[in-house]
């Protein structure tokens, strides 16, 4: 048996392992090899590793110091399969970036101040920048606070944060197809790139109201078929692979808001829906919110006080975000530089996981 150290935390309404680079195998095709064995993939119940049996609890967060003057931390996210022998690191998961700047003061990467500690964080998969704003009262990090995350029961110290320029994080461009809507298998998308590129479509579109449950999109293949011809139409037009393994882009069905929020949305994880909703999928919905001429524009109740406060609908409740709007001097056009949202995230055990030799070979 190998061991290795890690902590298995809670990111948001995700969890996962964190690691540390240096005990990680540099080769990508062993880490990955390793990543499958600590999570007991690819068997649906993960029943012989770290893996909760679905996608949101099947996280890997992997994190070095920088070099780089202008950050602290870097870190490196893996989307690892369950059932499929596949390890991806494409997709971004902000709800598991909310662990990594409490990650970093645990381990000694970033000293801390009082009362919160800025960790400034380079996500490799998408060479974007996030400023994480930790609580850390005394010098000492604390996971103890008053702070609730629907989706997650309980309360506990908040995490904000800052998305630094995320538009076009993977393919270039906010509108990766240079419109806001497309027509796709006979209905329209929206295809967009803010954190996360995703997929929207109307949930009228495809006979859904967009306020089902998790457990009734989930039960329904015909749905789930047609949703992903229409997500992997939206990615060959994104220029992105639109094989079902790889986690982009993300697809969303929305509606209008019905309980107070801007819309009513519910996010796919890729072929079932997230119990809650993704942080990055939550700013690049809030992006479509205030872009001219999407379906998400078409349909969201923006707050007159506070247009670019959003909030999202979702299975387990609502999720808020705050787009940073900044004038373009030239052009005089608005411009979304950034996002911020407020999430939580703490450790839930510390130690080594063990992982069988004879599973790192190669098949």
């Amino acid at each position: 048996m190998i061991q290795i150290p890690c902590v298995l935390m809670r990111g948001g309404s995700s969890k996962g392992l964190f690691f540390l680079a240096k005990d990680l195998p540099t080769d990508p095709m062993a880490r990955d090899r390793l990543l499958l064995a600590a999570m007991g993939s690819p068997d649906t119940r993960q029943i012989d590793g770290m893996g909760g049996g679905n996608d949101t609890t099947s996280k890997v967060v992997i994190l070095s110091p920088s070099d780089r003057p202008d950050v602290d931390v870097e870190y490196l996210f893996a989307q690892v399969s369950v059932a499929r022998d596949y390890v991806d690191v494409l997709p971004n998961s902000g709800n598991m970036l909310a662990g990594v700047g409490p990650f970093a003061i645990d381990h000694g990467l970033v000293k801390p101040s009082s009362p919160t500690t800025k960790v400034r964080i380079l996500n490799t998969n998408s060479h974007k920048i996030v400023e994480a704003i930790v609580q850390t009262p005394g010098g000492k990090i604390s996971y103890s606070g008053t702070f609730h995350l629907d989706g997650v029961p309980g309360v506990s110290a908040s995490v904000q944060l800052y998305f630094l320029n995320p538009a076009g994080t993977r393919t270039g461009q906010l509108l990766p197809t240079q419109v806001a809507q497309d027509t796709v298998c006979g209905i329209s998308i929206t295809c967009i790139d803010f954190a996360i590129p995703m997929v929207l479509v109307k949930a009228a579109a495809l006979g859904k109201t967009g306020y089902e449950s998790k457990a009734a999109l989930d039960s329904d293949p015909v749905f789930l078929r047609r949703l992903e011809e229409v997500r992997a139409a939206g990615a060959r037009l994104m220029g992105l692979s639109d094989a079902p393994e790889r986690g982009i882009p993300k697809i969303t069905i929305i509606a209008p808001a019905r309980e107070g929020g801007t819309l009513a949305a519910r996010y796919f994880v890729p072929t079932n829906c997230h119990p809650v909703f993704a942080a990055t999928g939550a700013l690049a919905l809030a992006a479509a919110c205030h872009t001219a001429g999407t379906i998400a524009q078409e349909l969201a109740t923006l707050n007159q006080q506070r247009p670019h406060d959003i909030v999202i609908e979702h299975p387990s409740g609502k999720m808020s975000c705050e787009l940073i709007v900044t004038t373009d001097p030239q052009a005089g056009t608005a411009l979304l530089t950034g996002a911020t949202l407020l999430t939580s995230a703490r450790p839930l055990l510390s130690g080594e996981v063990f992982v069988a030799d004879h599973s790192l070979d190669l098949p």
